[in-house]
């Protein structure tokens, strides 16, 4: 890659990255929301709560970043390694 970027490709990067945050944090949000469901509404022991709601905030938390890092990993690499143009 070159040293300088031009505008298009700084703002691709720019794209790219804010795509994978809200995603992600969209996606980390859901899997924590559904987790802790059971622990704010559910059958769980108030002593299970705080536990509870811990281990759904670090499941959404490890999806978000997951999904940052697939979403970037993914872009970063070409889809068909060998082929320079879509239709080749």
């Amino acid at each position: 890659m070159s040293p300088t970027r031009s505008p298009a490709q700084r703002d691709a990067v720019t794209v790219e990255i804010a795509f994978a945050v809200v995603t992600g944090a969209l996606a980390g949000g859901l899997v924590c929301l559904l987790c802790a469901t059971p622990a704010l509404w559910g059958p769980v022991a108030a002593s299970w709560r705080g536990s509870w709601l811990m281990a759904s905030a670090v499941l959404g938390g490890a999806v978000c970043v997951f999904r940052v890092v697939r979403v970037l990993w993914r872009w970063g690499h070409p889809s068909h390694p060998g082929r320079t143009s879509p239709d080749s």
